[in-house]
């Protein structure tokens, strides 16, 4: 047993209250506990150390047994087997320390039963229009309501809910594991404290029933697939008075016939005949402002973009326009008459004469074809 002072130990005066006790103890309980320091052969011993002496100053019987006696209050039988003894060490409760390091509540103190409501989803589909401009629109979302016969309390009206007996109404109860105190979600109330005897017909005791209600819902302009609108408090109601959860629309944009998004990019393929794209000329494309005019130059081949700048989509955090990006295809005629199928043959043997001056892409590939054979 340590034999330092356990008031210099904590840290504390001797007149020290309670609450200054118990928060010196969970300081030093934070700073030493061995799971923190597992590099630090000392930890183990000072954490033992505040732990013996909080066990001693927390107790209103060993306190006044230690200011009169000191240490040789628990030696020779007067404490009742010492801090470590009978009622010492084994059936410490550490609920309230590890609960500050690890996350934990205290079961005996008081932990509420009011519950956030649980936040809801709902995937919206919007058309590319919608999302450039923004737009406002209207949704009808299932969700949990407080029931309004009850009032929430889950029970028939004229009763009420009644303290569980297994836990006390805390919600918790605690398992003796050795060395260890834990507590665990109380299996009969399942964590609200409280048992319905006499349940509400509408709500069959849960105190909350489902309806629909219809939401007004603004898009801002920009917004793109995946990204998410939160409506705060429009989620579901929360247990025992506990204050609902959020709504978040998440939103997916809708194929577009012409164009393809790429962050605040568009995209979009631009079919030409095969004169303008040999003798060039001008063409309209849509944008969705409206119709812009393009220049195609002569000779220009399939696969070419030409860019449109700005004429793309602000985004929500953007502060300028995309650009449109439009893609060349140069389209084969079909079904031709015997006329057009005798000018292109009377054609395509004038371009033969010539043909290293006029297909300079075609002859560089088969001059290519030959040296992979060749090699």
């Amino acid at each position: 047993m340590s034999k330092k002072d356990y008031y210099e130990v904590l840290g504390v005066n001797r007149d020290a209250s309670e609450e200054e006790i118990k928060k010196a103890y969970r300081k030093l309980a934070m700073k030493h506990h061995p799971d923190r320091n597992p590099d630090n052969p000392k930890s183990e011993g000072l954490f033992k150390e505040a732990k013996e002496a909080y066990e001693t100053l927390s107790d209103g019987q060993k306190r006044a047994a230690y200011d009169q006696h000191g240490h040789a209050a628990f030696e020779g039988g007067m404490g009742g087997g010492g801090p470590f003894g009978a009622g010492g060490a084994a059936g410490f409760d550490f609920s309230d320390i590890f609960g500050d390091i690890f996350g934990g509540g205290r079961a005996g103190g008081g932990r509420s039963n009011v519950h956030r409501g649980a936040d809801l989803r709902y995937n919206m589909e919007i058309t590319l229009e919608q999302a450039a401009r923004g737009t406002e629109t209207q949704i009808r979302i299932p969700t949990m309501v407080e029931c309004e016969t009850c009032h929430g309390s889950g029970a028939k009206p004229g009763t009420s809910p009644i303290t569980c007996t297994t836990c006390s109404g805390h919600g918790q109860v605690r398992m003796q594991q050795g060395f260890f105190s834990i507590q665990q979600t109380c299996p009969r109330c399942h964590g609200s404290g409280k048992i319905v005897a006499s349940p509400c017909k509408d709500c069959n005791g849960n105190g909350r029933i489902k309806q629909h209600k219809t939401l007004s819902v603004k898009i801002p302009t920009g917004v793109d697939t995946d990204d998410r609108i939160r409506l705060s408090g429009e989620g579901e109601h929360g247990e025992n008075g506990g204050p609902p959860g959020d709504l978040y629309v998440v939103i997916s944009i809708k194929p577009h016939a012409v164009f393809q998004r790429d962050h605040n990019d568009l995209h979009c393929e631009m079919p030409i005949s095969f004169s303008i794209a040999a003798l060039g000329g001008s063409i309209e494309i849509p944008t969705l402002d409206g119709v812009a005019s393009i220049k195609i130059p002569a000779e220009t081949q399939s696969g070419k973009i030409f860019r449109l700048r700005g004429k793309g989509i602000k985004g929500v955090r953007s502060a300028s326009f995309g650009d449109l990006h439009c893609h060349v295809v140069v389209e084969t005629p079909i079904n031709l008459t015997d006329r057009q199928k005798e000018l292109l043959r009377e054609f395509e043997a004038i371009n033969d004469k010539d043909s290293e001056h006029h297909n300079p892409r075609a002859r560089s590939w088969m001059n290519k074809v030959k040296d992979f054979f060749a090699g």
